[in-house]
Order: structure tokens, then sequence, then C-alpha cells
């Protein structure tokens, strides 16, 4: 749509987006105070707040801001940044819920002051090559002065919403200078630069950036911006934005950036739908899209058993759920699957401290939706190349894929195998975000590379970076006793005398499960090794007649041909997202005699 359709549909009367007046938003906040399905997220914020008011806020410094720019680390300077937006978050819920305590309400207006005094909005690690970092101005001082650019990133994006949101709903409690600073700074470092400077990169991607930036400019403008000139000039952008962030999903609905992606990028997506839906009294609904269906219907295929996730990708392993967006997602679209409230995230859990989320889990919990189990499925997403199954506490999943992906891995034909919630074969998922990881170096780091994946190396080579080096799907079929999935791989590796690697899965899922893996290599001459690979947790490993047994709370027998594998067992550890050390196993299963065909067969079995 173009700015002049947009302005002809926009309702200009409708001053507030969440609540239909304060009388109503008032109602609300007192009524959910006495409601028992509330008291769990409630006590979680009061909790919290108690625990905020005891300590004072920290701030950006300059010492903390250059970090980055001198030594390649993230976290010194993020940890400051998000605990401020928590901090932010938790007393302007206290204040909407208790406006009377007027501890809460100049804690609120301290935070929210303190965040306009930040040198910019963005983080450090999105402004390589950056206005705010240039120290050799073309111009003159007075000329940078009268036409400053800024960067906009996701975090000054969100910023912009949140102060913006915040703003509508505090409007009759905030200090008016307050305000006044708050809308200044809003247009200043977002506003602004978004409608009139050059498009920025975002804007036309294919994974979260262009759905969180936009999503947030976009909410934020809904709400507080009156001119509508600008307001639908600005949407039209947005607009554009969301239609990039879906192309960047096949049909199949998967996020291939990982299930934590999908909870951010099409978070920030049906924060803005919902808005712009109710702004113009439903004539641009972006939730009418059979393809945004299938990407809402994710959630429930990518959780392999209760709180942990299909982590191929920068995901990590085990996640919880935002219950008031599931909770809106199926008020939308009645095939959702609404999760166990056991699952939802805790209002601390979110690091980053976004405010639309921890919002939203409050507005949008249904405290009538009960929720139910992952259901036994297969599924098979048959664009993205992913092989899901679930079935009674067993699990299995596999990729093919290319390896160009969004937040791409190394990592095509790798799986993950689980029995009754325990991993036995993993994905390591997402390492410790830095400078490295996003360089030339990613995937020389263990998470990254197919070194670090249940994939095999061949004549010393791990697969190759890049969208040519490509998986081909040549079966994939689901029954009731069995499913298979098998997938063309040479193309993965430069090694041009490979002419085949066919992998072949065969899932069985009834009574005892267990998996057979069998590798099929052609090359046109001998090759120097062939090693299959697997990544194990830090298990204890006995052996057996059959071959070896992984030794957890539950067991699982994996069985090869000793005559033509020699097996080698490694230690190894990497640094997790969280900047923690896990430790971890490769068994190398080494062919002994390798020939211009060999094929392979190892099996896995659930005891």
């Amino acid at each position: 749509m173009n700015s002049e359709q947009i302005r002809n549909v926009i309702d200009n009367k409708k001053s507030s987006l969440l609540f239909s007046s304060q009388e109503e938003q008032d109602i609300w906040f007192e009524t959910i105070k006495k409601k028992t399905a509330y008291q769990p997220l409630l006590e979680e914020i009061r909790v919290e707040a108690n625990r905020l008011l005891s300590e004072p806020s920290q701030e950006l410094t300059f010492s903390t801001f250059t970090i980055f720019r001198d030594t390649g680390a993230r976290l010194e300077y993020e940890k400051v940044y998000f605990a401020k937006r928590r901090r932010l978050n938790t007393f302007v819920i206290m204040t909407l819920l208790q406006s009377k305590h007027s501890e809460y309400l100049e804690e609120l207006q301290n935070i929210i002051w303190s965040i306009c005094n930040e040198y910019t909005w963005c983080l450090p690690a999105h402004l390589k090559n950056s206005p705010e970092m240039a120290t050799n101005s073309k111009g003159s001082i007075s000329q940078t002065l009268q036409q400053p650019t800024y960067s906009i990133d996701l975090f000054a994006a969100e910023t912009a919403f949140t102060l913006s949101e915040i703003l509508k709903l505090t409007k009759n409690l905030l200090d008016p200078l307050l305000q006044k600073r708050m809308v200044e700074e809003v247009y200043r470092r977002v506003f602004l630069p978004f409608f009139h400077q050059p498009p920025f990169e975002w804007e036309t991607s294919t994974h979260n950036w262009s759905s969180v930036c936009a999503g947030s400019i976009g909410s934020a403008a809904l709400h507080i911006i009156e001119d509508e000139e600008m307001l639908s000039a600005i949407l039209e952008r947005v607009l554009s934005s969301m239609n990039y962030y879906l192309k960047g999903f096949n049909d199949d609905g998967a996020c291939m950036e990982g299930y934590g992606y999908w909870q951010y990028g099409f978070g920030y997506y049906v924060y803005f739908a919902d808005l712009l839906k109710k702004k113009t009294n439903g004539k641009i609904d972006l939730f009418d899209s059979e393809k945004v269906h299938q990407i809402a219907l994710f959630q429930q295929k990518c959780f392999l058993y209760k709180n942990q996730v299909v982590n191929f990708s920068d995901s990590v392993q085990k996640a919880t759920i935002f219950l008031g967006l599931s909770h809106y997602l199926k008020k939308i679209f009645p095939d959702v699957e609404a999760p166990e409230v056991d699952l939802r995230a805790s209002y601390t859990e979110d690091h980053c401290s976004r405010w639309a989320p921890a919002l939203r889990n409050l507005l949008w919990f249904d405290e009538h939706e009960e929720g139910v189990p992952w259901q036994n499925n297969t599924y098979y997403l048959r664009d993205s190349q992913w092989f899901i199954s679930r079935n009674d506490h067993s699990v299995f999943a596999c990729k093919g894929g290319h390896n160009d992906e969004p937040h791409n891995h190394n990592d095509i034909g790798h799986f993950i195998l689980q029995a009754y919630g325990e991993t036995f074969l993993r994905d390591l998922g997402s390492g410790l975000y830095s400078a490295a990881y996003f360089s030339e170096e990613r995937y020389t780091l263990l998470c990254n590379g197919s070194q670090g994946h249940s994939v095999p190396i061949i004549n010393n080579q791990f697969q190759a970076a890049g969208a040519d080096h490509f998986a081909t799907v040549k079966n994939a079929s689901i029954a009731d006793d069995i499913d298979t999935f098998e997938i063309d791989m040479a193309n993965t590796y430069d090694v041009k005398s490979l002419k085949k690697l066919r992998r072949n899965f065969s899932w069985k899922k009834k009574a005892k499960p267990e998996l057979i893996l069998r590798d099929t290599y052609q090359f046109s001459e001998k090759p120097e090794s062939i090693v299959e690979r697997f990544i194990t947790p830090f298990l204890q490993i006995t052996e057996d007649h059959d071959g070896l047994i992984l030794n957890g709370t539950q067991k699982i027998r994996v069985k090869y041909n000793r005559e033509q594998l020699e097996l080698f067992i490694r230690e190894a550890e990497f640094i997790n997202h969280f900047d923690a050390k896990e430790a971890l196993l490769l068994l190398d299963f080494a062919v002994k005699n390798p020939s211009d065909f060999v094929q392979v067969e190892i099996v896995f079995q659930v005891l």
C-alpha cells in the first residue's frame, strides 16, 4: 500500500490502541490484582521491584561504551543497558498497578530521564562504521549539529516503541516536562532519521531485523505521531519492511534462525500488526495470509519435549513461551496449540528486558486457556528441509537445507536424538556472541562449523559455507511405525572426488524407538579418510558386544561394525550463548579401510 491509501484508512479518532479509555485501563489494572490466575505473574514483578528499590540504577559510562570498540566484547555494556530496561519495565508496571505508590513513580521518572540521556540507544556492537563512532567529521561542527545523522538498530527502535507506549499508558501520571522529553528524544533519535535519512540496510533484510526495527518504529508512530502525512509515509516503509521479513520464510513457516528469533522477530510482527489493525479498524490486516498462519504454527512444531526445542542455527537448547503471544495467536488462528502454563517465560527471564512482550504477557494472557502438552506428531517442513518427529517421549529431528541460512551453521545432515527429555545426540546451538562470532572466524568456532555437528568429516575437510553448498531431498515419508528422511549431501563438501553422499535416516517410532543412520559414499578415487562424527553431551560411555552405551538417566545403545569402524572418543568444550563453558564428547567413527564405495550403518537404540 502507498502512503495515500494508508492515510485513507487510518482512524485518527483512535488516540489509544491498548485501551478504549483511561477508565477502561484503570479498571483492567485494578481487576487483575484480584484475579487468582494473574497472581504468579504479578508476584514476579513485585519481587523484582522490591529488589530494584534496594539497588541504585547503573549508568552507561564511557569506558563501558568503548569496550566493544577496543576488545570486541559485548557483555559488559549490554549487561548495564538491559538492566536499565528491566528497571524501566518494572517500575512502569508497578506504577500502573499502584499509582499511589510515589516511590515507584519516582524511580520510573528517573530511569526514563536516564535513558533519554544515553549517548545512543543502539548497542556498540551495532555501531561499526556509524556516524556515532566517527571521529573525523567531513563537515563543520555546526553542520553536524544542525543535521545530525543517527543509526537505528534493533534496540534503538525498541526503545522508541517502549517510550511511546509507556507515554500513552502513563500520560496522567508522568511529569509534563518528562513527557515532552520522551517525545522529543523519540523523534530526534528515530522518527526523523527514519523519515529523512536514506533507507537503512535492515529495511530490506529477510530476517528478524526488518520485523523488529520496522515493527517497533511503526508501533511507536501509531502511538504518538499525529501528523497524517508523516505517519502514513512511515507506515508505508514499515509495511515494505514487513514484506521483506516474510520473504525470509519459506511457505512452510519454519524460522531457520531458531525458535528464539521466531519469538523475537515474529513477536514484533504481531505487536505491530495488532496495533495497525486497530488503528485502521481492520482495513489493514497483516494476519490475513496463509504464510503468516504457517509461521504462527511453527512454535508447536519446533518443541521437542516440554521446554526443549529444535535448536538448529543460533538457538538455545531450552526455551520458554510468551503466553500472551501464544494466547493471542490462538485467537487469530484456532489451530495454534496453547502451550502448558508451566512453560511460560518468567518476568525476569528475558535478559534483554523487552517491554513489548513484558506488557503483552499480561495484557494478552487468557486466564481461561489451560494449555496442553505438545502432541505426538511428525512434521516435514518441505521448503526448509526440517524433519521433526515427536512420539511417546522419544524425539528425532534432522535437517537438510543449505549453508547460507539466516544465522547459519554448517550443519547439513545434522540431527538431534532425545529420550524422555534427555538429549543423547545434541546440537550445540548458539555460542557467545562476539565480534569474532559474526566475522570470517565464524566457522572456526565449534558450535558454528560442521566440526561441531553430527556429520561426516571427509579427507579431513569439514562442510563448506555458502548457499551453493546444499542438500537435495531424495525421500521424506511419514508412517505410523517408521519415518524416513534421505538427502544427497555430496555438494556440501569441497571434495572433488566425492561423487555421492546419501544420508538416510530411518526412525522406528513404536515400542523401543530405534534410529538407523546409513551413509553411502561414492568417490572417483580412493579417499584419504572418512570419519563419522557425532556430538553428545558429556555422558558416561560403556561398551558392550554390539557397540557402546550412552549412559544418562536413560540409556541409548549405539551399534556399529567394529571390523569396519574404529572409535575415537574426544572431550571438548565450547562457550555457550550465556558465556558459560559446556563440556561435550566427540564420537569419531573412522572408516578403517576407505575405498571408492563405502556404506556405513550406525544404529541408535533407546533402551
